[in-house]
């Protein structure tokens, strides 16, 4: 009788669904998915901080949701059964974040009720969450809402900073890093184009840059 040997919860394989997703298949800068809410919500690090906490949620519990009962969802109408759970999800995202951080919950304003559009959400449901089991699920949902979420707040940060000189974190006063540390007095004037959409598509241009320089097997021959 052979004897089958259980798969440990943290093995290297279900390690590199949470690790891939930072660096090598990134959804945003390698996959280029997500993008919008990349270049609209991070012009102050808590916008960012706070979307990628949600796109993280509905990602994990979507994911978990659908692996469940992958083996019931028809699959003429799997899509819509999608949609329906992430809606229902982001449904009870919004008002968590209008109860506990209002004012941020204000300024992402529509952005958080357009989560159900976002395409790693959809994605990941559609290519793993229907095809495994649902502690790989989890993993996967919380590799790709981490690597959206650190693109998000890597662009979030540099934006802020050279654009109003100060840094932004939810539940913490504003950090004027540039008056505390005597950048203005040095002849720094804050740069008005870091707080437009246009300076993220620049900056993610260069973290694409940089991701690929360092890791040349990713760039296309």
């Amino acid at each position: 009788m052979s004897e089958t040997k259980s798969e440990s919860l943290f093995s290297k394989k279900n390690k590199a669904l949470i690790t891939n997703p930072l660096n090598k298949i990134n959804p945003v800068t390698i996959q280029v998915l997500g993008i919008c809410s990349a270049l609209a919500v991070t012009v102050q690090m808590d916008n960012a901080i706070v979307m990628s906490v949600a796109v993280t949620a509905v990602l994990v519990l979507g994911n978990l949701i659908v692996s469940l009962m992958r083996n019931v969802i028809p699959s003429k109408i799997r899509i819509i059964v999608q949609l329906v759970i992430v809606a229902g999800l982001v449904i009870i995202v919004d008002q968590v974040l209008k109860a506990y951080v209002y004012d941020v919950s204000k300024k992402l304003s529509v952005f958080v009720g357009l989560i159900i559009t976002n395409c790693i959400i959809m994605g990941r449901l559609e290519a793993f969450a229907l095809g495994n089991k649902p502690w790989a699920s989890i993993l996967d949902g919380v590799g790709n809402g981490f690597g959206y979420g650190l693109v998000l707040i890597v662009v979030a940060f540099f934006k802020e900073l050279f654009g109003s000189g100060a840094l932004t974190i939810p539940g913490f006063e504003k950090f004027e890093i540039f008056k505390a540390i005597g950048i203005y007095d040095m002849g720094y004037m804050d740069n008005g184009l870091m707080l437009l959409p246009p300076s993220s598509l620049f900056i993610v241009g260069i973290y694409i840059w940089v991701q690929k320089y360092r890791n040349p097997d990713l760039i296309e021959s």
